[in-house]
């Protein structure tokens, strides 16, 4: 008797095998339709908070849903990431396959304000389907009841609802995912990846971190085929994901020039400050990890999981791992995969806001491998009715965290959206009606400017405007170079802007003169916050004003007193005047950055960099043997204010700056007999090397002249 108990409770009596057509979602099973109903009730309750938040107009809770719809849109139309007609294609998406499913629901008809809807219902029928295929996936690794379990929990998270009307990728990567992981459970036993590679593909152009999970599947598939002799054609086969991904970086080369997205560019550890640290870089992305380790164990108050969930997913993925050899390979694959997904999303520096959405598709299987672990726990038990008891005991625990959290996540996508409706909604609905329709608008948040406003936008930000990400990462100074170098037809006329990051600081430009005398609007955020203070915008006012460029260029210009034949110039914070001089900034500590900064002085505008230790650069079209006379355009106000010169390693002697709190301008001349060539690498650093105080000054310009 306890044995028929123990496998009636498994589910492994009667079960189809992974092998059989009955198909991935057992139509006859209540089960899977009960759950996938559930999520789709629920996931009508979340859109009506959404509506009841805003007067019964469905507004997205995220500025970068408007991004996706953008460029649906577009594509739609046949003009394939170019985020306005005529421009160059961009990378701005962090989903090359969303924007391409939102594209075909713009062809069929789902055009305008109805193409949000569209998301959204698919993203909540896409988490539906994501709960049937989880309750699949439980009752084949572990048992009926796990499977049941699985599905109820994935079906009332908080977060995945969100995430799933959000508008966003949220409820199709999950599904893919999970359908991927599903679709290779099913194919194993013949070692006939059919289903599998294609799936796989797919999820790794859904989401930069589904790649990850795609290719390592990949490589289990490649190994149980391998295992089984197989012919070559279906090792190649289950190597499509791999080939997808790929594909897609090559897209992106052949399209922009880089393989890298402009998402990336923006966001990533490895670009987003002037100057790369590997230290630096190490002890961000871990705090991001410890982040997520903190929301996935359920130990903040952001209630992203129930208490516990990643410990109990650990132990089910072990438990299984250990017990389940036939699905080794897969469950290796996850194991890395997940750690990987993890580690991806944390080098970036958006990881921890928007409510984590990175990690929310790949929630549906730490829900699963956590009930598989509290499955694992009870069969330490003895007696069947003990180990039922316990198993439902903890789980109904789980269920009642999950439950007391629900109705904050509901009110948090009402309460999101309602401030998108209160700022760029409203931003875009303005400039619609009041700018002129030849308008160039540099926005900040790009997305619903650009989607409702019907005007060219420059992205201050990078994301869907090429060749900005490294220059607002490098500050406003070289924000502002790169933006006064744009065809005048392509300057902005008029800017939407908040001051607080992402992005540089904006008070500069209107310090420098480019915003006019003041703001044409002022868009307050009148939502109020979370009860503990969050908002999903970074701001608490947007302004809109109109641009004035007649200062442009104007730093250009040689100081006054300079002699002689002006043979080079270097403009200090204009990143393509320094890659052309091979500017490097020597900084005297690891991770103080060379930030850009932007001045006005009179009638003159420049950008400049903050130096705290030297500067390395080149100086060319010179005379050699001739003397050369170096101008500085510098703001010294520091105590030390002396650097050493060296003119290809030779030292020809110390440079002291004036110490004012004005930029002033100084020349040191340089030896003839020290120029031996038509250029000179010239190298500006510490007095003392090592100790401190270290040179600091603001670096704007260098004018290089020699006797006519």
């Amino acid at each position: 008797m306890a044995k028929d108990a123990d496998t009636r409770e498994t589910g492994r009596s009667g079960e189809a095998g992974p092998g059989s057509s009955r198909g991935f979602l057992a139509r006859r099973d209540g089960a899977a339709w009960l759950v996938a109903g559930l999520a789709l009730v629920l996931g009508g309750v979340f859109v009506g908070f959404d509506l009841a938040y805003n007067q019964g107009k469905l507004i997205a809770p995220l500025d970068d849903v408007y991004i996706h719809l953008r460029y649906g849109s577009q594509i739609g139309r046949g003009q394939f990431f170019e985020f306005h007609p005529g421009d160059p294609v961009s990378t701005g998406a962090s989903s090359l396959l969303y924007a391409f499913v939102l594209g075909a629901g713009h062809l069929v008809g789902f055009r305008g304000d109805l193409l949000l809807p569209f998301a959204v219902v698919l993203g909540i029928g896409c988490l539906a389907g994501t709960t049937a295929v989880v309750y699949r996936l439980g009752r084949t690794f572990a048992s009926r009841t796990v499977g049941v379990w699985a599905g109820i929990l994935v079906a009332v998270s908080g977060p995945l609802l969100w995430g799933a009307a959000s508008g966003m990728e949220v409820g199709l990567t999950a599904l893919l995912l999970t359908g991927t992981v599903l679709a290779f459970v099913r194919e194993r036993p013949l070692a006939r990846f059919r289903v599998t590679p294609v799936l796989g593909a797919l999820l790794a152009l859904v989401r930069p971190e589904g790649l990850v999970v795609a290719v390592l599947i990949a490589g289990a598939m490649l190994w149980t085929v391998l295992r089984e002799r197989r012919r070559v054609g279906a090792a190649a086969w289950s190597l499509l994901p791999v080939a997808a991904g790929a594909g897609q970086y090559a897209f992106y080369l052949l399209a922009t020039g880089t393989a890298t997205a402009n998402g990336v560019r923006a966001k990533s550890h490895l670009h987003d400050r002037p100057q790369f640290f590997l230290g630096e870089f190490v002890d961000r992305t871990v705090a991001n990890v410890r982040g997520f380790v903190d929301a996935l164990a359920g130990l903040n108050e952001q209630d992203f999981a129930f208490p516990g969930l990643l410990l109990l997913a650990v132990g089910g993925l072990g438990h299984l791992l250990v017990t389940r050899r036939e699905w080794r390979p897969l469950l290796v694959a996850l194991s890395l995969g997940l750690a990987g997904v993890l580690v991806a999303a944390a080098t970036l520096s958006t990881a921890l806001i928007h409510e984590l959405r990175y990690l929310q598709p790949f929630l549906p299987l730490f829900v699963l491998f956590a009930v598989c672990g509290v499955h694992a726990l009870t069969r330490l038990l003895a007696g069947a009715r003990a180990r039922r008891a316990a198993l439902h005991t903890v789980l109904v625990v789980a269920l009642l965290f999950s439950l007391l959290a629900l109705p904050a996540w509901a009110v948090k996508l009402g309460r999101q959206a309602a401030t998108i409706r209160d700022t760029d909604v409203s931003v875009g609905a303005w400039v619609s009606g009041n700018l002129p329709p030849d308008a160039v608008v540099g926005v900040k948040d790009v997305g619903a400017v650009a989607y409702f406003g019907g005007r060219r936008t420059v992205d201050l930000i990078g994301l869907t405007t090429n060749g900005l990400a490294e220059p607002a990462n490098n500050g406003t100074g070289a924000l502002y170079e790169a933006l006064r170098r744009l065809p005048e037809a392509d300057r902005p006329d008029y800017f939407a802007v908040y001051e607080e990051r992402p992005g540089p600081p904006m008070q500069p430009l209107f310090d420098a003169g480019l915003f006019g005398e003041g703001p044409l609007i002022t868009f307050h955020v009148r939502t109020p916050p979370a009860l503990d203070g969050f908002s999903i915008v970074p701001f608490r006012e947007l302004h809109v004003f109109r641009a004035d460029w007649r200062l442009a260029g104007t730093g250009d210009a040689p100081p006054p007193g300079v002699t002689g034949e002006i043979k080079d110039y270097l403009n200090t914070g204009d990143l393509a005047g320094e890659e052309a001089h091979g500017w490097t900034a020597r900084m005297a500590q690891p991770g103080l950055q060379p930030d850009t900064v932007l001045r006005r002085q009179g009638d003159v505008v420049d950008s400049g960099r903050v130096i705290v230790g030297g500067e390395r650069f080149t100086a060319g079209g010179l005379t050699p043997g001739e003397p050369l006379t170096i101008h500085a355009r510098t703001l010294a106000p520091g105590v030390e204010r002396e650097v050493r010169v060296r003119v290809d390693g030779t030292d020809v002697g110390t440079w002291r700056f004036h110490r004012s709190e004005e930029w002033r301008h100084r020349a040191f001349t340089v030896p003839g007999d020290a120029v031996t060539g038509e250029s000179v690498t010239v190298e500006l650093e510490p007095v003392r090397p090592l100790l401190s105080p270290y040179p600091e000054y603001t670096s704007f310009g260098y004018w290089f002249s020699q006797p006519r």
